[in-house]
This record gives C-alpha cells, sequence and structure tokens, in this order.
C-alpha cells in the first residue's frame, strides 16, 4: 500500500496600512504600537479557513486553470487557521505543493466577504505538521522580542535617552539561519520509498 504523502504549507497573512508609505520607518517615536506589529494584524472577523480555501482554489484556476484546479482539489484542506496571528496551514499533495505556493504568492486581496487587501507569504514547506506548528511557535516568539525590542527603543527615544541602541536579537532567533531556505529537504526514507514504488 501506497502512502499518499503531503506538504503542509506555513503562510502569514500580512494586511499593509493603506495610509503608510513604502519608506516609512520600522518604528516612530509617537506610535503607540510599534510598526512591526500594526503590519502583522489580526485577521478580519469574517476570515476563516473557508475564504482561504476559496482563494487558493480560485487562484489555482485563475493561473492554471482545469488542470490545475483538478490536480490540488483531491488534497486541499486548510488544517489550521488563526484570526489572531494571521497564521495559517495549508495541507496539499506533495506533487503539486508549487501550483499552491504560487497561487497565495500572486493573491492580492482576500475574496468577498472580507474584500480587505492583503500579503500572503509562505513561511515554511514541511513534509510534517508537526515541524510547521513547531516553525509557527518560534516565528511567533520572535516577532514578540522584535515588538519589544522596538517598543523599548521608542521608550528610550522618547525619554531622551537617544543613545540608547535596541538589544540585537541573537542569531539563532534570526531569520538567517534558515540555510536550507523554506522548504524541508525530503526524507531519506521517503526518496526510498519511492525508488521502491518505481521499480515494483
Amino acid at each position: 500500500m501506497v502512502r499518499i504523502k503531503h506538504r503542509y504549507l506555513l503562510i502569514n497573512i500580512l494586511y499593509p496600512d493603506p495610509k503608510s508609505t513604502s519608506g516609512r520607518p520600522a518604528t516612530k517615536p509617537g506610535d503607540e504600537v510599534p510598526y512591526t506589529v500594526q503590519f502583522r494584524r489580526p485577521s478580519p472577523d469574517r476570515m476563516d479557513g473557508g475564504v482561504l480555501t476559496r482563494l487558493i482554489r480560485d487562484g489555482v484556476a485563475e493561473l492554471y486553470g482545469d488542470y490545475g484546479s483538478g490536480k490540488v482539489a483531491g488534497s486541499l484542506q486548510v488544517k489550521y487557521f488563526s484570526q489572531a496571528t494571521s497564521t495559517a496551514i495549508v495541507r496539499v499533495s506533495r506533487d503539486y505543493y508549487r501550483l499552491v505556493w504560487a497561487a497565495l504568492t500572486f493573491a492580492t486581496r482576500l475574496p468577498n466577504p472580507v474584500g480587505q487587501s492583503c500579503v500572503i507569504q509562505v513561511v515554511r514547506v514541511s513534509g510534517t505538521i508537526r515541524k510547521s506548528e513547531e516553525e509557527a511557535i518560534r516565528r511567533a516568539r520572535l516577532s514578540i522580542r522584535r515588538a519589544e525590542a522596538a517598543a523599548k527603543s521608542s521608550n528610550a527615544a522618547t525619554a531622551g535617552l537617544a543613545a540608547a541602541t535596541p538589544q540585537l536579537l541573537s542569531t539563532e532567533d534570526d531569520d538567517a539561519d534558515m540555510i536550507n531556505g523554506i522548504e524541508d529537504p525530503d526524507d531519506p526514507r521517503d526518496i526510498e520509498e519511492d525508488l521502491d514504488d518505481d521499480e515494483g
């Protein structure tokens, strides 16, 4: 019996502020909430897993037509969606996850009833949901640390301590530690199973 293999895409939905310019600094001394937190806002109340699934299906159909829709339809599923963090985990067949990735990358607006402009960022592609969950937790902690550092530097600047610099995060928590990119390498056992399937 052949096991059906999937990929799990960890995504963040970012909501750019239409009033801001692209050259806006990361934090402003007068802001109550750091700009890094404003960009990663919670999703609207009407946004849920069903809306995200519809967005993906429509995007795949627009980019790849009936071929893409047929290949993705059987395995596409939103396994996790958090309105508070605007984070989701999407499951799709291993052979066609790049179709979903492309559809998410080209999405610029959430479908009705939400109808809000957005940027969807694929953060991690993994063979197991556990690895996707671990990466989501790691990124949430990193985001909190960045917001705290920005708030501390903002408070120090308003208190007249302009010489104080924000603490740099340790390199182990930075995004630069993803040496192999955002895709997990295939498990050697999966490769062996694929070769056995091809031979037999």
